[in-house]
């Protein structure tokens, strides 16, 4: 990268990290102007920067001219360590295949599940998970199957925050929170019922290793399905146990 940052506290690679950070699965193209807003890198520098990011395959152009990340990037990400990953797939296969719905794997990063991996069919109902894919804990089966397993101190940390409501059916209140994710412990399992999603609900199960939550495997089925939830716990559970003693 060529030299000097010229905005004092700021180095060039700092910089550099803003302007890759800035994409996410929400935002995964973004014009020159939205990068420099994203990134809070001038919009002179983020123009010298991105174009040297562009040059070395870090990001790419849309067709409609919108930056992008790059090939470059993609292949560097395939070298990050991947076991869980890799060993968790074949059995997201496996339920996927004897389910036919929507299957997907996530790990706890920070506050939020992030989606490592996912099984899905053309005849499965739509979902917002995205491999990369961030989302709240609380709303989300996956979430609640790894809080509920969490420490005491990070429970309650966790719900001492203000807590986004993405449907009206979200349960935001702590102490109802907090009861539901007990239940969960005492069971095995989390389920959810449109409260990330309208029109979908959820139910996940823990992937534990020596008692510590390491991953959450889920599945999703449409709301008008849900009375079909019950009879996919075992199997959803049985494939969390394989993954458990696989990656143990």
């Amino acid at each position: 990268m060529s030299g000097g940052a010229r905005e004092p506290g700021r180095s060039v690679t700092s910089k550099v990290l803003a302007l890759l950070g800035a994409f996410d699965a929400a935002h995964p193209q973004l014009t020159l102007t939205e990068l420099a807003a994203r990134s809070g890198v001038p919009l002179s520098t983020a123009h010298r920067l991105a174009g040297e990011l562009e040059e070395w395959q870090a990001l790419s152009r849309a067709p409609d001219g919108r930056l992008r990340v790059g090939l470059r990037l993609w292949e560097l990400g395939q070298l990050a360590p991947g076991r869980l990953r890799e060993l968790a797939h074949p059995w997201l296969q496996e339920l996927f295949g004897s389910t036919g719905e929507n299957v997907h794997l996530a790990v706890r990063d920070g506050l939020e599940v992030l989606y490592v991996d996912k099984v899905y069919g053309r005849r499965a109902v739509p979902i917002v998970s995205r491999i990369g894919a961030r989302l709240p804990m609380h709303p989300t089966g996956v979430g609640k199957a790894l809080l509920a397993y969490e420490p005491d101190w990070f429970v309650k940390s966790y719900l001492a925050r203000k807590l986004e409501r993405p449907t009206p059916h979200t349960i935001t209140e702590p102490g109802r929170l907090a009861r539901e994710l007990v239940a969960v412990r005492a069971q095995g399992y989390a389920l959810t019922y449109e409260e990330m999603t309208a029109g979908s609900c959820s139910a996940a199960a823990p992937v534990l290793v020596d008692g510590r939550p390491v991953a959450a495997l889920g599945i999703v089925l449409s709301s008008r399905r849900a009375r079909e939830l019950p009879r996919l716990v075992e199997p959803l559970r049985a494939a969390a146990s394989q993954i458990a003693r696989s990656v143990s």
